[in-house]
């Protein structure tokens, strides 16, 4: 059967989520090396909370200078956080990255959060109509500095050309953000957007918004049935799709099985891992590189989610992802390259650059 993906190479890439990556700074530094040691195209950033931890966004930065080759992905929330400051730091995030910076938006149903930032609370549509002005507003803020806007001209004592600065003129589901922004045009121009996919599609975020979708499933063998349910959903030109998957693998010389079983009875969560509802495989690292070479035919890549990191990565790194590199089934890791590069998207125009503040 023939890759239907859409990403550089024609194959697939792996995102290895880091949330549960525990011990602080040195901990999180080692993990990142480990990861684009062995190979791993991306790491993200889940953002839940967890006492004295840094949030997502400020993790995925510090890990920035650390690599050179790994896109580093955190989710922000777009119902509670304002989305001129999520633009601004996800745009500082692509300047330390070198362009290895994407985001996650995310739309939290969490009262709690929105009595800690004094607004309303938001449930249902309004939580993909909060994701969708956000993400708007980020890609218009992001467009508002032309890529030659800073001139640094040292005879004039001119940093920038205002002439290339823009207004934004966004009104949005409670707030209005005028522009421009504080900081100049992201390194990709526009970083991309994954969104989960519940959240995409007619009188939701637009699929024409978003550069990917996070698909999953009540089971792992639904999967790539549910990527081509999506794909057909959103329609031809639809955004990348990316499968959401837990993984608890036989490892140090226990089964999966109990594995699982020990982290269920410790957390008192019987879900998938962290008491989601993502698919969750459990098994041995011979039958995951099965399942991910099926569904890295069908979808652009699969972000795994460890049950316990340390157990799951040893597996990862030293049995999975040789062999899938050895079936051909993943994409090449480019150094030097962008996340836009990995997912085969161009470097888009301003769409701001024949409109000039002031004009």
């Amino acid at each position: 059967m023939g890759n239907t993906n859409n990403t550089a190479g024609g194959w697939g890439f792996l995102a290895l989520e880091l949330d549960g990556v525990t011990g602080g700074a040195s901990a999180l530094a080692a993990a990142v090396l480990a990861a684009e040691s062995a190979g791993f195209h991306a790491v993200t950033f889940s953002d839940s909370p967890a006492q004295g931890r840094l949030n997502a966004l400020q993790r995925a930065a510090f890990a920035g200078p650390l690599t050179r080759s790994l896109v580093l992905i955190p989710e922000v929330d777009t119902a509670y956080t304002e989305p001129f400051h999520a633009s601004t730091q996800l745009a500082s995030l692509d300047y330390v990255s070198g362009g290895r910076a994407g985001w996650i938006a995310t739309a939290g149903d969490n009262p709690a959060a929105a009595a800690a930032v004094g607004r309303s609370y938001v449930a249902g549509d309004g939580l993909a109509r909060e994701a969708a002005a956000s993400i708007e507003v980020s890609r218009r803020l992001w467009d508002s500095w032309e890529d030659d806007a800073v001139i640094r001209d040292v005879a004039s004592g001119r940093y920038l050309d205002a002439g290339k600065l823009h207004y934004v003129d966004f009104d949005g589901p409670g707030y209005s953000v005028k522009g421009p922004s504080i900081i100049p045009r992201p390194l990709q121009g526009q970083l991309p957007v994954l969104v989960p996919a519940s959240l995409v599609g007619a009188g939701l975020v637009e699929p024409s918004a978003v550069d990917a979708v996070l698909v999953s499933a009540p089971t792992a063998e639904l999967l790539a049935e549910e990527v081509r349910d999506v794909r057909e959903r959103l329609g031809g030109g639809s955004p990348a799709v990316v499968v959401e998957l837990d993984v608890v693998l036989d490892a140090r010389g226990q089964a999966a099985a109990p594995r699982l079983g020990d982290q269920q009875r410790a957390t008192g969560r019987p879900a998938g891992v962290g008491g989601t509802q993502r698919a969750r495989f459990a098994g041995s690292a011979t039958a995951l590189a099965d399942l991910l070479t099926e569904l890295l035919e069908v979808a652009d890549g699969v972000r795994l989610h460890p049950a316990t990191f340390a157990a799951d990565f040893e597996e990862l790194s030293g049995l999975v992802l040789p062999e899938l590199r050895r079936r051909g089934a993943l994409s090449p890791v480019a150094q030097d390259g962008t996340f836009r590069d990995l997912l085969g998207l161009e470097r888009p125009a301003s769409r701001y650059a024949a409109t000039a503040v002031g004009n």
